[in-house]
């Protein structure tokens, strides 16, 4: 036995609750070294010694390219926990694993793991309405000025800082609120909007206003009349926060450039120097060190209660269901902290979402966000669909991976995204091939997390660098084959429980052949999804024992099953949704 990999920790994603009842436990060993992983557990102030154990087979539920993964979801009569495990390699090898190996069980209860109180308070609780999202991302400069249209007009009006907002394309609210029910009808049920307060730029992330709608896309009331119909349609709709930093004309670095250390605001930037020089290179610290981005001090008592209110004044006053925050790993955790418990105060369902491109581990242990823009899913899809860079057994332990880095109900509130607006079109990759393009997106829709669309995807949206990526909408590809698509893996999406809270499971890993299977499963349904990423068309053999058939209701088809067994025909680049 490999002992140097076994590793488990006494807190999440290793061990967490999920209810006052019910805990999981999580433990990882070297890949193909454990044939059998069982928990024992007990009652730590048992007044008997050794403690009375309970013991739980758990489940391999996880595959990476260097580690596998058990797991056991177990209902506990008391609170306060020892416990230990029980590892065999099917060989010679059996140990007993607590904060040290042992060859017998010890009597000692100190040297076990320990889950002190399953507290209410350090349960998470999942945003009970986000599972079952489809994320639509607006840019709004890009999207539309009416119904299925957007005049490309460019502007540029005075705002009350004294400061000229600009727009490139002139994309306005209006324009999203002619195109809701065309959303509703693709089945998306969330809205994110990229920033729309009040800034100089096209793209609004230099706010400066974080109480006024910029003047380009319209004003308070147009936009809360959007919420407000939005919400009629069963629609969600997130703002972009960003705290991390501001622009030149928000109202303190105004202050800041005409008083300099006398400012009574000097404190609300990190890292000042005086004088302060508005020029390239700036003197203080900012965003990817542009100048017109100063980076805010939200270490700073002030700064930090200026923007908790903004962050409870847009669902107090336009009924806003979450944020999603700009830059999130360069603030400070005790101020997503704060940030968390102000906005559940007033809206617990409200969804928080951080911009993290990488593991965000210690930003999703429950007292910060709910999600974060998974990077790391798109980055995949483009080696495994796009670009083929990687076969089907990497790209099955790279999923196998991502879903371990968190606590289950996180993982599948992960905003899964094949492209954004600082990223190049995911149909640009694929080099317009909408063959693989549509391969991508089932497996987005049918994977474990919230599926996130860019505006324009749904047409076919191309581009590599940012003015092409942020193109205004074609709203004159509406209505063809891969906006049907879309409504269709969409609809698949909602329609089925198994792919919104169903566990993962992998079933077919066929390097050679490059087909790939996975299963989602609940207590309601089970639903087998199957991708052929080879050139070649592909025949799937697949038990399945109590059916006369599958259907597969990706195409329309059903599949008799013979014998236990139901064979499918792939054609090249494509898959099959059975149920």
């Amino acid at each position: 036995m490999f002992k140097e990999a076994v590793y488990h920790q006494p807190s999440p994603p290793y061990l967490y609750g999920l209810d006052e009842e019910r805990i999981a436990v999580r433990l990882r060993a070297k890949k193909g070294d454990l044939k059998q992983c069982v928990l024992f557990y007990g009652d730590r102030y048992a007044s008997n010694d050794p403690v009375p154990l309970k013991r739980a087979s758990m489940t391999k539920v996880a595959s990476d390219l260097h580690f596998d993964y058990f797991e056991v979801e177990l209902a506990v009569a008391f609170k306060r926990i020892c416990y230990l495990f029980w590892l065999h390699d099917g060989k010679d090898s059996t140990y007993y694993f607590g904060h040290q190996f042992a060859s017998s069980l010890p009597v000692n209860r100190n040297v076990y793991f320990i889950l002190p109180y399953l507290r209410r308070e350090e349960i998470y609780q999942p945003v009970p309405w986000a599972s079952e999202a489809v994320i639509y991302q607006i840019f709004p400069d890009s999207f539309a000025t009416g119904p299925q249209e957007i005049v490309v007009a460019p502007k540029t009006i005075r705002n009350q800082t004294g400061g000229e907002s600009q727009a490139r394309c002139g994309g306005d609210l209006p324009g999203i609120i002619a195109n809701l029910p065309y959303l509703a009808d693709l089945g998306i049920n969330c809205l994110y909007l990229t920033p729309i307060f009040t800034a100089l730029s096209y793209h609004k992330y230099d706010t400066a206003d974080y109480f006024t709608i910029d003047p380009c896309f319209g004003d308070l009331e147009t936009f809360k009349e959007m919420v407000r119909k939005a919400h009629e349609l069963g629609i969600k709709v997130i703002l972009d926060g960003v705290f991390n930093h501001c622009g030149p004309h928000f109202f303190a670095f105004q202050d800041v450039l005409e008083k300099g250390e006398k400012s009574a605001y000097r404190n609300w930037f990190y890292e000042l120097e005086f004088p302060v020089r508005f020029e390239d290179p700036p003197n203080y610290e900012c965003f990817a060190y542009t100048r017109f981005m100063p980076k805010l001090n939200t270490g700073d008592p002030e700064v930090r209660k200026y923007l908790l209110e903004v962050g409870t004044y847009w669902i107090k006053e336009a009924d806003i269901d979450g944020w999603r925050l700009d830059v999130a790993n360069e603030v400070d955790h005790y101020f997503w902290k704060c940030f968390r418990r102000a906005v559940k105060a007033v809206k617990p369902e409200a969804i928080l979402v951080g911009e993290i491109w990488g593991d965000a581990e210690p930003w999703l242990l429950g007292d910060e966000f709910d999600s974060t823009m998974n990077y790391r899913f798109a980055d995949l899809c483009r080696d495994f669909f796009a670009e083929r860079k990687i076969g089907v057994y990497e790209f099955d332990a790279g999923m196998h991976q991502l879903m371990m880095r968190y606590m289950r109900p996180i993982t599948n509130l992960q905003m899964n995204l094949l492209d954004s607006h600082d990223v190049p079109r995911f149909i640009s990759w694929c080099q317009g091939d909408q063959r693989r393009y549509k391969l991508a997106v089932l497996y987005q829709m049918t994977a474990p997390g919230i599926p996130s669309v860019f505006y324009g995807d749904e047409v076919g949206l191309e581009g590599i660098d940012e003015n092409d990526y942020r193109q205004p909408m074609r709203w004159d590809l509406v209505g063809g084959d891969l906006t049907a698509y879309y409504r269709t893996v969409i609809g698949l999406r909602r329609r089925l429980s198994a792919l919104t809270t169903g566990n993962y499971r992998t079933i077919l890993v066929d390097q050679v052949k490059d087909i790939y299977g996975f299963m989602r499963e609940n207590g309601e349904e089970r639903v087998y999804v199957l991708l052929n990423n080879s050139e070649i068309g592909q025949t799937i053999e697949l038990a399945c024992t109590g059916k006369q058939s599958l259907a597969d209701l990706l195409n329309n088809r059903e599949h008799p099953v013979t014998n236990g067994m139901v064979k499918i025909e792939l054609p090249p680049v494509s898959g099959a949704v059975l149920a």
